[in-house]
């Protein structure tokens, strides 16, 4: 599956100043790869295709909710709910070729991401940022094309969540915050789980699938809502979009 870059704040770095910190980060990320070195890419998954170097791809389903089908470089979007949303969005941009971070998710499920496509070698994991986890998103936004930013239930003030956002936008990037309050993000994504493939009642049946509901939102579109099933199909995982299925008896139907 490749090896995964991970940056954690270790206990000689703990010692140091802020500032000290943050170069030690840097010269950390310098090793990653830059944007646009890309090797042969061996897709498991179905990503969309990038509709132009100004957004960054995401699952197909997925992007029928966005008015430029993809994530808009530059741009600040916050993800909640059910986490098969975000393992996707990664899935695509490093399928395509994007390096990506991820900061603060210690749980996040590395083997599900690979089975959805994503490039593990592209992806750089920073799973304890220290006390100050917006200033390493701030550090990374400058070699990444996307950065997964876990506030743990933070809240950002707006003065500084605008030098980020100001930040993301010089260097092209796409920030992604996830798991707590961050005023004025361009568009908000809301992913509930609302029924499964394969189950049968209570403990009858083999799960191969999940329908996540999805509700997607911003400042320049009003509300959109979709259903997307996503699907087990030997070794990888398809995103698909949802169809009305009965209830009840008999695997592949979705309880609702």
């Amino acid at each position: 599956m490749g090896e995964v870059a991970e940056f954690p704040i270790g206990d000689e770095e703990a010692g140091l100043e802020r500032a000290q910190q943050i170069e030690a980060l840097r010269r950390r990320i310098a090793a990653v790869p830059s944007r646009g070195e890309v090797s042969r890419p061996t897709p498991v998954a179905e990503p969309a295709e990038v509709p132009s170097r100004g957004v960054l791809p995401v699952p197909g389903p997925l992007a029928e909710l966005l008015p430029h089908g993809g994530l808009v470089r530059g741009t600040v979007v916050s993800v909640s709910g059910a986490a098969s949303l975000l393992l996707g969005v990664l899935a695509s941009v490093t399928s395509s070729g994007g390096h990506a971070a991820v900061i603060g998710q210690r749980r996040l499920g590395l083997l599900a991401a690979a089975e959805m496509g994503a490039h593990l070698q592209r992806l750089a994991m920073v799973p304890d940022p220290g006390p100050d986890p917006v200033e390493v998103a701030a550090v990374l936004l400058d070699g990444m094309d996307l950065v997964v930013l876990g506030l743990g239930g933070a809240s950002v003030p707006p003065t500084r969540a605008r030098a980020v956002v100001a930040r993301a936008r010089s260097k092209g990037a796409v920030l992604i915050v996830t798991d707590g309050r961050w005023e004025g993000a361009q568009v908000r994504l809301e992913a509930q789980v609302s029924g499964y493939d394969g189950v049968d009642g209570p403990g009858l049946g083999r799960l191969c699938g999940t329908r996540l509901s999805v509700r997607a939102h911003g400042r320049a579109f009003p509300p959109r809502t979709t259903q997307i099933d996503v699907c087990a199909e030997r070794s990888r995982v398809l995103w698909e979009p949802g169809e009305p299925r009965r209830i009840g008896g008999g695997a592949g139907r979705v309880a609702q």
